[in-house]
């Protein structure tokens, strides 16, 4: 795939796991980053601008001037079409021509949460691509829940019984996304993006473990002890979509690997211990914080 000349993108969630790995990636290949946020908090070489979800008076100032959109659902919404798809009309009438949006391998067209912003995209937009990416890797390294109770109780826990995942990488997710959103061609397709390989969460706890020299273990937890303990954290409607999630790994629904990081990068996607090694190691670089699943 190849590149005819830059772009301005306009990346949301700028600040997130995915949202700035994938402005880094587009800055270091010469395209302009606009980069949105409520606090419009500037980022290496990307032009940071005021941009909210919930207010459409952002939307204009964001959107002037971008070619392309990174399209980051807002955290904890179970409806985020309600907001996303007004600044979706706004950004065709203002000139976007491809949008790439950041669902979830458990999420289909149609489904629920990004599930129906996925089935809008390809009416509203000729260029588009939808990411589907299984759980992610750094949800046990950087700044999510998982990896907050490994540190401070060396456990892990879901609702996912033995059932495996193709965790993947946010860096890996990062590169498909710069392409999806700069290549010639727009993948005009839904992808579905995992690591090379499929682990329980025993086996990400047993990797933490040796890596780190701490023990970590993994606590089974029942369907209704997950959404109890989601729902004292989230609104109940977000809580229990996550655990129907968990349910559904332990069902084997994402027991899945597929070569998505492969076709769109040209290189294979990182193994768990791989970035475990990178991001736990004591020498390591402060993670990027973020809130994606």
């Amino acid at each position: 795939m190849t590149v005819t000349g830059s772009v301005t993108v306009l990346v949301t969630g700028a600040t997130g796991t995915t949202g700035g790995r994938t402005t880094a990636r587009l800055v270091a290949a010469g395209h302009r980053v606009k980069v949105a946020g409520r606090r419009g908090t500037p980022l290496p070489g990307a032009e940071p601008v005021v941009f909210d979800w919930y207010d459409p008076a952002t939307f204009g100032t964001a959107l002037t001037g971008a070619d392309a959109v990174y399209l980051v659902p807002p955290v904890g919404d179970p409806d985020p079409a309600a907001v996303m798809l007004p600044f979706l009309r706004q950004a065709r009438a203002a000139g976007v021509r491809r949008a790439v949006l950041l669902s979830s391998s458990a999420i289909p067209e149609g489904g629920p949460a990004a599930g129906a912003v996925h089935r809008a995209l390809p009416g509203l937009f000729e260029q588009w691509a939808v990411l589907r990416p299984s759980w992610f890797m750094q949800n046990f390294t950087g700044a999510h829940a998982h990896a907050d109770s490994i540190r401070e109780r060396g456990v892990i826990q879901t609702a996912a019984g033995a059932g495996r995942v193709g965790f993947v990488d946010a860096d890996d997710i990062a590169a498909v996304a710069a392409h999806a959103l700069t290549d010639d061609r727009a993948p005009g397709t839904d992808l579905i993006l995992t690591g090379p390989e499929a682990l329980d969460h025993d086996g990400i706890a047993a990797i933490v473990s040796q890596v780190t020299g701490r023990p970590v273990t993994h606590h089974r937890l029942t369907y209704d002890g997950m959404r109890d303990r989601l729902t004292a954290l989230m609104p109940p409607e977000f809580a229990t979509m996550l655990a129907d999630m968990d349910r559904a790994i332990a069902e084997g629904a994402e027991d899945r690997t597929t070569d998505a990081v492969q076709r769109l990068t040209g290189r294979p996607p990182r193994d768990f211990r791989t970035v475990a090694e990178r991001e736990l190691s004591p020498h390591r670089k402060p993670a990027l914080s973020g809130h994606e699943e």
